[in-house]
């Protein structure tokens, strides 16, 4: 499956939460992720919710869409609870 993202979107990110896109899809990739829609953040797309585990061993929550064969990521940041 292709990931991808807007580079702007990532640098914000980056810098409001300390998380890459680039870690972000990582986290995505774990294969003992978990994923769940995201119904009450977007009425013109299906989100969904990602925690999983990044490369560099701190557990994510990622936002993103799926359309296809491709994730955009949207939002990641470490996961608090």
């Amino acid at each position: 499956m292709k990931i991808e993202w807007d580079p702007k979107k990532a640098m914000s990110n980056l810098q409001k939460h300390k998380v890459s896109f680039e870690e972000a899809a990582t986290a995505v990739s774990d294969p003992m992720a978990t994923t769940g829609a995201d119904p009450d953040h977007s009425m013109t797309e299906d989100r969904y919710i990602t925690f999983g585990v990044s490369i560099r061993d701190r557990l994510l929550v990622v936002s993103h869409t799926e359309k296809d064969e491709t994730i955009r990521i949207i939002s990641a940041r470490l996961s608090s609870k």
